[in-house]
């Protein structure tokens, strides 16, 4: 791999460790009293070395050994002057907590048994290392004037340009993916028409690094033909290390992404052996697919390869494994030939430019672009030899530049792209024309392993914790200052592949956001940081080979204290961040915390349950009284937690607290309202009796956000709920009252609901179990909220205004046993926003108003997508519709319709439901659904139709009656639809079924239609082609790739010997055929 040089990342450091000089913590404490000459000289050098760092590091990035040797040698000393000074902070602290009457609770009044507590011993200990310190710091400032580094101002911090511009980030697949148009469809036809009648065909995309050989097969692996067409569809990142078993296990996990069922995934997933390389062999065992394996890189392992090779060959006929490389040799590997291999040509010089004024004018209006500026991206262009990848990094350099002399100084820079290095200099050269402190934070990504998914949340708040963030003027949150940093990276192409996972109807509300990091830059990366990250991701890893010197590390292995121990064994300098991702149960933290000093400053810590502990995994943290340095932290307890740690109270620097997996939580631990810097605390459990927090307590932590949920909320009262004070938390956006379910009345729960009023600014509530029989005055002020949920209420009669919240997209009302109709209203209103209404187990729900008529032209439900109604035995029919006039694919249209705009629904188990709007429409006006694109029924048994909808592509029917769940009643919707499902009761006689099967195909001119079905199940229904006459009819069904056919005990005929004869000609895409238990 071509070596990459990028600055390294000194100067942050450097910083950080200038402001914990001057902490005010160290003044009011004392902790350097007789040293004062030391510490002053410390915060007069600090900032003379700072002054030059700049000219180092480019100095550095320029090849000069010396100027690199002296950053490193500065690095070290900055490590050593950190954990000095964190040894300062912990005797501050250790000091305040004795103030504050926490000393012998924390067991730290140990001075006659360990006299380094004892303030003389501390001092002449702590001040040789201070001394030795400020040698070592004379040494560099006399190595700097000899090296002649000058003050060089580093590049600005584009604040404005965050705030402008934090909610876009601009990506420039969409404009590779216009370009690579014509490559991706030579692609599909050679995997849909070439590899048909193969058992496998290796299919590599060749290209330099940066020229979207990955896009390219995003697109590939994502068109609608490829999904059609294969049955299975795996995607796997290989990188530098080709390990036939971790590759084996990580396309297992994909394959089973591919099942809908638990029995599923068992039956495809599970073989008898043991091995990963069996279960793979069971996964594509007879099934067409598609494996993509992305960025391949051993060319020296070609009996891997072949291993590998044998076990993928099982799979069905048609198979293919599509390949992106950037070696030919590695490309004539895999096809066993030096041609047939799809070489990436460069990007048309049309689209990079496209991409490059994108980034370098992004803050502008077109309009005001400097033309003399425009003038000149076509010669940037050509700089970038075709790679969207380096477009964008080039054109993020240039957004800092303003002048035609800027721009003409980065274009005479000699090596931006080469064919050596290919597209890593200008990814350099972005690098470094990051502030200092965005630079560090992307470095810091080196800790984790190539493709990996990283959690946004989690990356900013482990900036936080290693000091890397700058405080800036007038900012009260560090974390909108990292969310910023994010963003500007993110914009840059330094991340990639930013997705969110947005909350649904699930219970555990975390919306997250997560990222990935292209190769190269992960590569830029890690020779920024050197050997101070190190990630191990794979079981064949030996502790041989573990990097000692990491301070950063994360591990993925089954037996981390292995490694850990190895590295603590041979002195490795002090572990700063360390993530585990081992979720078994053991006693593997409860070791790591007694490490000591060399464990002193997690900054993620997640704490297991032993099977071991007797106290159902209880944890003190006052036997770990070093946490309470930790200025920055996760803590996570695992679900098997029944009671919080002991001593978290004393934990006053924690921000994050992470409990809601804790499903065995009863209490919390005692003055919870110590933990004054919490940001984030996602549950809360109110206990009974004392020892444990009240609600109440909850006032005292000012900055709350995000996520919260109250459990248990029987034990609070009324005024703890006031206490609380949640209508002052505005950083709120989550919020889940939990009552337990019982079935006596409490009358408390009104009085506490009402004082736990959140700020109307909340986006999601979320109300469980509270006996109240109206909702609480305050809801219908949360101008704000996106998603509200009421569960389990039974004794509420009557809801809010709900049409009153502007912003309202999510409904989801479940167990208001009560509730007779949705809302009441003498006047018009309108849902204007709703876009999801799920309305689950509402026995005496009959009517949608409380009123006899609503007025108005306007569809209540305008915006509404998704309806689900589940367990409603009286509701009768859907709401009156609205006569609807627009303009639909260029024709004037007029309709009536209550949900214009609803693409998805599903009625489950309603027992009264027959017809498809309330009333009586007029005559000439046709109630249509012609956006509707789902259609599921379950038990519905009075229901005789179905409703005009000429998109329909899913139709799902069971237990209903046979009006609707024959294929003749589903032919109005041949044309459109792609899979359905069709459930009979197998009631009707043998002749009845014979009888309905001529006039099937008495009516065969409605089949005429070539059909876009691809998967037609029929389960215990008697109405299939029974009669010899209707072979023919499969002409309709040319797409059908999955047929299954079950329980049709009264099956009087099947074509087997016609069928079988037509099937290349009728069926030619047909996969998977099964017929079982039926009596033919």
């Amino acid at each position: 791999m071509a070596e990459v040089l990028a600055t390294m990342v000194v100067g942050p450091l450097v910083s950080m460790v200038k402001e914990k000089a001057s902490s005010y913590l160290l003044e009011q404490y004392q902790v350097m009293e007789g040293l004062e000459k030391q510490h002053k000289l410390l915060k007069r050098k600090l900032p003379a070395i700072l002054d030059v760092i700049t000219d180092a590091e480019e100095q550095a990035a320029a090849k000069r050994e010396g100027a690199k040797a002296w950053l490193e040698e500065v690095r070290q000393v900055a490590y050593q002057a950190n954990d000095v000074l964190d040894e300062f902070k912990y005797e501050a602290l250790r000091r305040k907590a004795r103030e504050e009457g926490h000393y012998k609770e924390l067991d730290m009044d140990v001075i006659k048994l360990f006299p380094s507590h004892n303030r003389f011993v501390f001092r002449k200990r702590m001040g040789n290392k201070l001394r030795m310190i400020l040698e070592e710091l004379d040494v560099l400032i006399a190595e700097m004037n000899c090296f002649g580094f000058k003050f060089r101002q580093g590049p600005p911090v584009p604040v404005n340009h965050l705030r402008e511009n934090s909610s876009k980030i601009i990506d420039p697949v969409d404009i590779a993916g216009r370009s690579r148009a014509g490559d991706k469809e030579k692609i599909i036809k050679s995997l849909l028409d070439k590899a048909s009648n193969v058992n496998l065909t290796v299919f590599p995309i060749v290209g330099m690094g940066g020229m979207g050989k990955t896009t390219l097969a995003q697109l590939v692996y994502n068109d609608p033909d490829i999904q059609k067409h294969f049955q299975l569809r795996l995607w796997v990142c290989v990188s530098d290390n080709f390990d036939v078993d971790s590759l084996a296990e990580r396309i297992v996990e994909e394959a089973k992404k591919n099942f809908e069922t638990k029995e599923a995934k068992k039956n495809g997933c599970e073989a008898n052996g043991s091995s990963a390389l069996d279960k793979l062999q069971n996964a594509v065992s007879g099934k067409r697919y598609l494996l993509v394996l992305d960025d391949v890189w051993n060319r020296d392992e070609a009996h891997k390869w072949e291993k590998l090779k044998s076990y993928l060959q099982h799979g069905g006929s048609g198979s293919s494994v599509l390949t992106t490389t950037r070696d030919q040799e590695v490309a004539k590997l895999m096809m066993g030939t030096a041609e047939g291999a799809y070489e990436l040509g460069r990007l048309g010089e049309n689209f990079i430019e496209e991409i490059i004024k994108s980034r370098a004018f992004s803050s502008k209006q077109e309009k005001d672009w400097p033309r003399e500026l425009v003038n000149m991206v076509s010669d940037v262009a050509k700089r970038c030899v075709g790679s969207p990848l380096a477009a964008t990094a080039l054109g993020s350099v240039l957004s800092t530049k303003t002048t035609a002399r800027e721009w003409k100084d980065v274009l005479r820079t000699k090596k931006i792209c080469d064919d050596r290095n290919g597209i890593l200099p200008v990814l350099k050269l972005s690098y470094n024309c990051l502030p200092s402190h965005m630079r560090q934070c992307f470095a810091f990504c080196a800790m984790f392993p190539k493709d990996y998914e990283i959690d946004v949340e989690m990356l900013i708040q482990l900036w936080m914790a290693n000091g890397f963030i700058p405080v800036l003027q007038g900012e009260e949150h560090p974390e909108i200052s990292g969310k910023n940093i994010f963003i500007e990276l993110a914009s840059r192409s330094f991340f990639q592949d930013v997705k969110g996972i947005p909350f649904e109807f699930t219970d555990i509300e975390v919306s997250r956001v997560t990222c990935k990091i292209h190769d190269l830059m992960h590569d830029v990366a890690l020779d920024s940081m050197g050997k101070e990250c190190a990630a191990i991701a794979t079981e064949q890893s030996k502790s041989g080979d573990f990097p000692h010197s990491a301070r950063h590390l994360l591990l993925s292995v089954n037996e981390p204290e292995t490694f850990l121990n190895a590295s603590l064994e041979k002195g490795s300098p002090v572990i700063q961040t360390l993530i585990c991702e081992y979720d078994e149960d053991d006693d593997f933290w409860q070791s790591v915390f007694c490490k000591k000093k060399r464990l002193a400053k997690f900054v993620k810590i997640q704490v297991c349950a032993s099977t071991k502990d007797k106290d159902q995994g209880r944890f003190n943290i006052k036997d770990h009284a070093r946490f309470r340095v930790m200025e920055q932290a996760n803590f996570i307890p695992k679900t098997r937690m029944a009671t919080s740690p002991e001593g978290m109270k004393y934990m006053t620097a924690l921000r994050h607290l992470y409990t809601h997996g804790c499903k065995r939580l009863k209490t919390m631990p005692a003055d919870i309202r110590h933990l004054t810097s919490l940001q984030t605390l996602t549950c809360f459990v109110a206990g009974a009796g004392s020892g444990c927090s009240k609600v109440g307590e909850l006032g005292w932590l000012d900055d709350l956000g995000g996520q919260l949920e109250l459990r248990q909320l029987e034990n609070v009262k009324e005024a703890d709920a006031y206490a609380a004070k949640l209508r002052y938390k505005n950083r709120l956006a989550r919020l889940t009252l939990r009552w337990t379910d019982v079935e006596e009345a409490r009358n408390s729960d009104k009085e506490v609901l009402e004082g736990l009023e959140p700020h109307d600014g909340l986006k999601v509530l979320k109300i469980y179990s509270c006996s109240i029989d109206t909702c609480p005055t305050w809801m219908n002020k949360l101008q704000g909220i996106v998603k509200l949920k009421l569960s389990d209420c039974k004794r509420l009669e009557k809801l809010p205004a709900f049409w009153q919240l502007p912003a309202l997209q999510i409904l989801c009302l479940c167990g208001l046993e009560n509730i007779r109709y949705l809302c009441s209203s003498d006047t018009a209103f309108t849902f204007q926003k709703l876009k999801k209404l799920a309305i689950f187990e509402l026995p005496n729900f009959e009517i949608w108003w409380g009123t006899s008529e609503v007025r108005g032209e306007r569809p209540i439900f305008p915006l509404l997508e998704k309806l689900l109604i589940k367990e409603c035995k009286s509701l009768a029919a859907l709401p009156k519709a609205s006569v609807i006039k627009e303009t639909f694919e260029g024709v004037k249209t007029e309709y009536r319709s209550a949900f214009p705009a609803l693409k998805e629904m599903e009625l489950r188990n309603l027992e009264m439901f027959q017809r498809w709007e309330d009333g009586e429409g007029n005559p000439g006006e046709e109630l249509v659904f012609h956006r509707l694109e789902k259609l599921r029924i379950w038990s519905c048994p009075e229901l005789t139709t179905l409703p005009e909808a000429p998109k329909l592509s899913v139709l799902e029917v069971e237990g209903a009656s046979q009006q609707i769940s024959s294929l003749h009643a589903a032919s109005r919707y041949i044309t459109s639809l792609s899979s359905m499902q069709l459930f009979g009761d197998n009631t009707e006689r043998e002749s009845v079924a014979e009888q309905n099967s001529s006039e099937l195909v008495r009516g065969k001119e409605k089949w005429e239609h070539k059909s876009p079905l691809t998967r037609m199940t029929l389960w215990r229904y008697n109405l299939l082609f029974s009669h010899s006459s209707a072979l023919p009819l499969w002409t309709c069904f040319a797409q059908l790739v999955y047929l299954t056919i079950s329980y049709c005990d009264a099956l009087v005929y099947w074509p087997e010997n016609e069928f079988q004869g037509a099937h290349k000609k009728l069926l030619s895409n047909l996969l998977q055929n099964g017929v079982d238990s039926c009596h033919v």
